[in-house]
């Protein structure tokens, strides 16, 4: 009998378009792969939601990004429902989402990081919290979404009082010269977790934000990314120990500064940072993780259909 799969998309958080994107041609690639499939586009409305679900379907791909999409809240949802649903689970999502919370996590597994703290927002806009130049970022958003940095000879604060309708706190953390990388990783065991690879990404306009994310033209993708192979060996051990030490399961995403100073002064790793881990990776034209499986022979349609065949839930 053919699976019957409810792909949820949209949402109301700052990454909906993205998100909306990704869902699209989740399910195009479902349906390609044999699937029955239907799209639902997410809303306040929870009772609709439970309506678009009712009959249970075997499983459901989530979609969906940031805020209610990744933060542990819809997976609680399906949990309690007790419908399989694709990507992490309930801990792991909240976990990821709270920046702040991960970086405690994973420094104490050995994870290097950025300096930083929390800090209230007034704090940001009396002045520098850090010395610069540092960045600035909500501590639950993706997408670089509301990131800013903070260059020496900058005379304006970062955001305005009326502009940060990311609450109360702001994530400040040192700023790494250097190099983006990024590295995704499946699985959903300390057994089967396995990193894809690595990319460089290059944008056009020197920071990788939400833009140059989702501009076709804004960033060249290089893979695999031409560093060192022990940079290339240690991001991989750091991403997929990332991925295992949150919880995660069946796809997740590390990205990476990379400070190739520190290669040139005779010690290649220890350059190498990292930034955050996204649980709900995007699966739009653009995005990584498809770029990644289709550089180790995994085409888009097979790549969704092994996070569908490895849905399950938290009951």
């Amino acid at each position: 009998m053919t699976k019957r799969v409810v792909v949820l998309m949209g949402g109301w958080s700052a990454e909906r378009e993205v998100s909306l994107v990704s869902g699209a041609e989740c399910a195009k690639a479902l349906r390609a792969a044999g699937y029955d499939v239907s799209e639902v586009d997410v809303t306040r409305d929870l009772a609709g939601l439970m309506a678009a679900l009712s009959p249970p379907p075997d499983a459901v791909f989530n979609a969906l990004h940031g805020r209610f999409g990744e933060d542990g809240r819809i997976q609680g949802v399906l949990d309690i429902l007790g419908i399989p649903y694709t990507h992490s689970g309930l801990l792991a999502s909240a976990l990821a989402m709270d920046k702040s919370m991960a970086k405690r996590l994973l420094a104490a597994v050995g994870i290097p990081f950025p300096e930083g703290k929390i800090v209230p927002k007034d704090a940001v806009l009396a002045g520098d919290v850090i010395p610069r130049p540092y960045v600035v970022k909500p501590n639950a958003e993706g997408s670089s979404v509301g990131v800013h940095i903070v260059h020496r000879g900058d005379n304006e604060p970062p955001f305005s009082s009326d502009s940060w309708p990311y609450g109360d706190d702001v994530l400040v953390e040192q700023y790494i010269a250097g190099r983006e990388l990024t590295v995704s990783v499946m699985g959903s065991s300390a057994e089967d977790a396995e990193a894809l690879g690595v990319t460089e990404l290059r944008p056009n306009t020197g920071f990788y934000d939400y833009t140059a994310k989702y501009t076709d033209g804004e960033t060249t993708h290089i893979v695999p990314a031409p560093v060192p192979d022990a940079v290339a060996a240690e991001s991989q051990r750091l991403a997929t120990l990332a991925h295992v030490t949150l919880g995660c399961r069946g796809v997740s995403r590390a990205d990476f500064r990379y400070d190739d100073e520190s290669a040139r002064n005779g010690n290649d790793l220890s350059g190498l940072y990292m930034l955050e881990v996204n649980t709900q990776p995007g699966m739009t034209p653009l995005s990584l993780v498809p770029e990644q499986a289709s550089y180790q022979g995994v085409s888009f349609p097979d790549l969704v259909s092994r996070l569908v065949e490895a849905a399950q839930c938290d009951s």
